[in-house]
């Protein structure tokens, strides 16, 4: 039996998204390492991996190679990546607050949403049709606007490392590239505006998943 189901893992492993996967985890790894040394090139590798992450969900679906490896190494690869920008925002900028709470509420909505999620016998994280928030639905069920919220927030931390100096305020910084130009100005409008809208879902999933695990608890003592 070993024998026979052993191929088969492996042939999982070896998606073509999983794959994609892996490639987004070493550059991570190289983009970080430079990250500091030479922003440029860390800023066009960690966007090339953040691209990869649409790319891998795309041949998924195109090759029939949807797996709950692949989503769940996917997932992970998401948070940490952004983690650890926030993480290095938080030492550039003042007061670092801002960003490690930012990191807080990425990781803790998405880690209830998760879980919530086979709580309630769900395949998929992004399953929320019974969601009562219109923002929330909208937001998971149009690719669309999910992607411009995650790239707007993903390009406005890239931005902000990329004019960042040391112990600097954030909003004197967005202040000052917003004066620069009346383009700049609108570009750096709808990042801002991208990134409030996925905070704003993030704390709606965390509060969403928090209820369900509640009920899912209620229930249970009900059936004990």
């Amino acid at each position: 039996m070993a024998s026979k189901s052993r191929p088969k893992t492996i042939s999982v492993y070896l998606y073509i998204p999983n794959i994609i996967g892996y490639i987004r985890v070493l550059l991570n790894c190289y983009a970080f390492a430079i990250c500091f040394t030479n922003k440029e090139l860390f800023s066009i590798l960690y966007f090339i991996s953040f691209v990869c992450d649409a790319l891998d969900g795309w041949f998924a679906r195109k090759f029939n190679q949807v797996s709950t490896f692949g989503a769940v190494l996917d997932m992970v690869t998401d948070r940490i990546s952004t983690a650890c920008l926030l993480v290095i925002l938080s030492q550039v900028y003042r007061p670092s607050f801002v960003f490690l709470s930012l990191l807080a509420l990425d990781i803790a909505s998405h880690w209830f949403q998760m879980y919530s999620t086979f709580l309630v016998g769900k395949s998929n994280h992004k399953d929320v049709k019974d969601s009562t928030s219109w923002l929330f639905k909208l937001y998971y069920g149009n690719r669309m606007f999910m992607g411009y919220c995650c790239v707007a927030c993903e390009l406005l931390y890239i931005t902000l490392f990329l004019l960042a100096k040391e112990s600097e305020k954030m909003t004197d910084v967005l202040m000052g590239a917003a004066k620069q130009s009346i383009i700049f100005s609108a570009l750096l409008a709808l990042l801002l505006f991208g990134w409030a809208t996925k905070q704003l879902v993030n704390v709606i999933q965390l509060k969403t998943a928090a209820d369900l695990c509640v009920l899912y608890d209620i229930n249970k003592k009900h059936n004990a």
